[in-house]
């Protein structure tokens, strides 16, 4: 957890310096479905909508298991990733749940430019968290992937949680 923390703030903050001068639209967060492009989200009481050109999904097979990894960023630094382990190649909802056999993964960034030590992650499961929220994946193909998400993260310096609804990814998976 702690590399994806690490990992999720240096991409974060890497997006966010190189796209400031860009501007999100503010089309509300959450709902069923995204635009080509976005993730978006309800995150707490603020809508969550990523830009297009911080936004991206990989599939990788390694070892014979395949994980697809989602992740969108605004440009203030805010970024919600999502991770499915051991994806089984079709349609499904994926449970976030601190089971052994964890396949689903979600966080939630708030990337601090200025005090980038003071950047907070949101990550669930987490430990006795039992079942959190879910990844739906309702469409892929070998060029995109569309779905849905809901989950509640664990503050990574803290005990505080916040609630991610309404979510919805419609994302072109990159070349390796």
């Amino acid at each position: 957890m702690k590399t994806m923390k690490q990992f999720g703030i240096v991409l974060a903050i890497a997006l966010t310096t190189l796209l400031s001068s860009c501007s999100s639209d503010d089309g509300g967060g959450g709902g069923t479905t995204a635009s080509l492009g976005q993730v978006k989200a309800r995150v707490g009481s603020s809508n969550f909508v990523s830009m297009d050109l911080a936004t991206f999904a990989t599939k990788q097979v390694i070892g014979g298991f395949t994980t697809i990894i989602v992740q969108g960023s605004d440009a203030t630094g805010k970024a919600i990733q999502l991770i499915v382990s051991d994806y089984d190649g079709g349609t499904g909802t994926y449970e976030i749940s601190d089971t052994a056999n964890i396949s689903a993964i979600a966080s939630y960034i708030e990337a601090n430019i200025s005090n980038p030590m003071a950047s907070q992650t949101w990550a669930a499961p987490y430990d006795g968290s039992g079942v959190v929220g879910s990844i739906t994946i309702s469409e892929i193909s070998d060029a995109n992937v569309k779905g849905t998400f809901t989950f509640t993260g664990k503050n990574q310096d803290g005990v505080d949680t916040k609630a991610i609804t309404n979510g919805a990814f419609n994302v072109n998976f990159t070349s390796n």
